[in-house]
């Protein structure tokens, strides 16, 4: 099967966490034996902000990590008959612009003779609909949706007639335990401060909890505004800055725990979407403590993460696992075996395959079987 992706950034991480999903799934759907090509936009602003924040060497490095995927960048507009010569499936991802959005539709309706699925990894649906609206899915044979609220959204709006739920997961070919580093510090926490959708909940469950434990922690990610940056040195946290994705595992390795805190549209109005953050770092090995957060499509057991409720439950979960190792080895040891039978880019290509022939066969009712994790 020639499977073909557009996606704003493959080859650049740089706030952007969709890129970790979106090359792992690449990288499942060519160990199964198919063609992938990957279009994207030679100056994307992620990549374009990678380069100015000195990660150049990383973009380098991306291309010997996923061997056998073709990545296309492409200047100005794209040739899309040339493009889509022969796809039999095509996702486009929903950061790319309306009028390529529309155009492949274009293409489809014309006679494209392949399944074609606009794949939602957002909260736009519910904080800028009208936004989310100027995508024009006409040619479109459904929705991916990376979680069930968001598809029950895009159906309720009747912005498509199917979708499907395809949560993210993680590439375990690069997430994994590193048994031969030892950790050095009780906390790191990778992730990007955003757009202020999760600035209170950051100083409350990460900040204000180091600073209280005296903990030893770094902190990764971009777009720290001045005043967090000042709250992080006061506290003594280190600053790392921007991680590519492919070196977090060694962030994870050289630490004792980690923390799970989603942005405020996931937590109020997005329920059951975790941040792939969370995959990861249970691939990884390491123990996590979670912000509050809805399991709603129940996809880590109890016992995969420590839940803490306001400020003073993550105080308590720090000290729990940094005092006792047995806690956090058994924490971390469900989660990791809850990743590895339910929430791997394995499992998500081969879902994502079994959708695409379902379309095929011109099967387009929705059933539960798509719904959640495959399995």
């Amino acid at each position: 099967m020639k499977c073909v992706l557009f996606y704003h950034a493959f080859s650049s991480c740089w706030n952007n966490g969709n890129a970790h999903f979106l090359r792992g799934v690449a990288r499942e759907l060519h160990a199964l034996g198919h063609e992938v090509i990957v279009h994207e936009p030679a100056d994307g602003w992620s990549r374009l902000n990678a380069i100015k924040d000195g990660g150049e060497a990383s973009l380098r490095e991306v291309p010997e990590l996923f061997r056998g995927v073709d990545v296309r960048p492409y200047d100005g507009t794209l040739d899309l008959s040339r493009a889509l010569d022969g796809a039999d499936l095509v996702v486009v991802h929903e950061w790319n612009t309306p009028d390529l959005v529309k155009a492949i539709g274009r293409h489809r309706i014309a006679g494209g003779r392949y399944a074609l699925l606009f794949h939602d990894t957002h909260h736009r649906a519910v904080t800028a609909p009208r936004e989310l609206a100027r995508f024009d899915l006409a040619g479109y044979d459904g929705v991916l949706a990376f979680g069930e609220v968001l598809r029950q959204i895009y159906l309720k709006l009747g912005w498509t007639r199917h979708a499907f739920t395809w949560h993210e997961a993680a590439d375990t070919a690069l997430y994994r335990p590193l048994p031969d580093a030892a950790p050095r510090h009780d906390l790191v926490w990778v992730g990007n401060w955003g757009d202020n959708e999760r600035s209170a909940e950051l100083r409350e469950y990460l900040i204000e909890p180091i600073t209280a434990l005296r903990l030893d922690a770094t902190i990764y990610g971009v777009r720290y505004p001045d005043d967090a940056l000042s709250a992080m040195q006061r506290a003594g946290i280190r600053y790392g800055g921007w991680l590519p994705a492919h070196r977090v595992p060694e962030a994870f390795a050289a630490a004792r725990a980690t923390v799970h805190v989603p942005r405020a549209p996931y937590a109020q109005s997005l329920p059951g979407i975790p941040t792939i953050r969370m995959f990861e770092a249970m691939a990884c090995g390491i123990p996590v403590v979670s912000a509050p957060w809805s399991d709603v499509e129940s996809l880590f057991p109890d016992g995969t993460y420590l839940r803490a409720a306001n400020g003073d439950d993550m105080r308590r979960a720090f000290r729990s696992l940094l005092s006792d190792p047995e806690l956090a080895g058994a924490v971390a040891d469900k989660a990791r075996r809850t990743v590895l039978a339910r929430h791997t880019c394995r499992h998500r290509a081969q879902q994502l395959l079994d959708i695409a022939g379902t379309l095929s066969r011109g099967e387009t009712r929705m059933s539960t079987a798509f719904a959640g994790a495959a399995s």
